[in-house]
């Protein structure tokens, strides 16, 4: 079942669809005009990199509207995003190789401070994802490393922890070239390495 954003959705909000999800997220964010193209690299808030398999007009709900289609990586998901709402939804290229060194610098940094309370870390934690700022992310994935070495992570927290490692590496393996499993156990030695000598605040 899929459910589009907005106020209470009605019968007719919902769809139904065995492969393919629909996003029309409503997040507050800058917009940035992109036209994709089937074959682009892209990322997506919250699920990761992924590739535009799909450019095509629908008709949904009795509005005809054209979509991407996108195939993510590290799931095998498939997610329909509005063209007209690609930048609000915050879809955006590949990082290049200069962003690669900024955020691999993120993740060596010092942990940066965080809630003490564990409900409220983890939604400070939640919020930072869903930006789908490669930094922030990154950002959680370092803090949230740390963490684990120092005083360990919740259940939620290892969850969350999992979760985000996954979409950095989804990305990093486009950016970096290299396969899932390489991109993921790179990010993993980066993070033994940082987390080795820092510990949380």
């Amino acid at each position: 079942m899929v459910r589009r954003a907005g106020p209470t959705p009605t019968e007719e909000d919902t769809i139904t669809t065995d492969t393919e999800q629909l996003e029309d997220l409503e997040i507050s964010r800058e917009i940035e005009c992109i036209d994709f193209a089937v074959g682009d690299n892209v990322v997506y808030p919250h699920h990761g990199a992924g590739q535009v398999i799909k450019k095509e007009e629908k008709d949904i709900l009795g509005e005809k509207r054209q979509y991407l289609t996108i195939k993510i990586l590290h799931n095998d998901m498939t997610v329909m995003v509005p063209c007209e709402n690609a930048g609000k939804a915050g879809l955006r290229r590949v990082i290049d190789e200069e962003t690669v060194k900024k955020v691999l610098s993120v993740l060596s940094d010092d942990v940066s401070e965080m809630p003490k309370n564990w409900n409220r870390r983890f939604k400070h934690n939640r919020d930072k994802i869903k930006t789908g700022d490669i930094y922030e992310l990154a950002e959680v994935v370092r803090n949230l490393a740390i963490r684990e070495q120092d005083k360990g992570l919740s259940t939620g927290e290892k969850q969350m922890f999992t979760r985000a490692k996954k979409i950095l590496a989804s990305e990093l393996m486009y950016a970096l070239e290299m396969d899932e499993d390489g991109a993921e156990e790179h990010l993993d030695n980066l993070l033994a390495e940082s987390a080795g000598a820092k510990t949380t605040v």
